[in-house]
């Protein structure tokens, strides 16, 4: 068993294509002095935690003052977290607002016993919304897949990822990402 998943592990590392034409996911300018990265998986409720009570306030505080960036990293734990995030992905133009949509309403679609009953609920929040994304494109898109992997890869590799969200600033890991007065306080620091 440990050697399967070993040799799956290593045909899946180089399958990878590491120059992915998918767009990062950034809220801000990507240019600015400070830059936080978030490891995230959509069926995570602290991420969904994140999104709901502390990203609205880096948003007013810092993103809209042009002071940070915030690149969203896909981290999926969970099979139903991988085929949400290739939908995410699917605009391909580095908007967040998908992203945050599928945060804020996490308990309408993660529903069901097995893959095939999850993808059912999945696609029926995402036909439900007017983003027009084709679910069975979306999900079978290989260069979305490549570039989730290649997420998930760095997080494991760089920055030793081991739960989810993981909020790096600037390349180091910051530990207590729920407390925004911390955080603001540590943002505060770098500017």
């Amino acid at each position: 068993m440990k050697k399967s998943i070993f040799i799956i592990t290593i045909l899946l590392l180089n399958c990878v294509n590491a120059f992915s034409d998918v767009k990062p996911i950034i809220s801000g300018n990507p240019d600015t002095k400070v830059k936080l990265m978030v490891f995230e998986s959509l069926t995570c409720s602290h991420c969904a935690n994140f999104h709901k009570n502390i990203y609205p306030k880096l948003k007013e505080d810092f993103i809209d003052k042009g002071l940070i960036s915030i690149e969203f990293k896909s981290f999926p734990l969970d099979i139903i977290a991988f085929n949400a995030t290739k939908l995410v992905h699917c605009r391909n133009d580095g908007d967040p607002e998908i992203l945050h949509y599928f945060y804020l309403n996490q308990d309408k679609w993660i529903k069901g016993k097995n893959e095939v009953e999850a993808n059912h609920a999945i696609k029926k929040f995402i036909d439900a919304t007017e983003y027009n994304l084709d679910f069975d494109k979306c999900l079978s898109d290989k260069q979305i897949e490549d570039h989730i992997l290649e997420d998930r890869i760095e997080g494991v590799k760089k920055y030793e990822v081991k739960a989810t969200p993981t909020v790096i600033i600037n390349g180091k890991k910051f530990e207590n990402h729920s407390n925004y007065k911390k955080l603001k306080k540590y943002i505060e620091k770098l500017i």
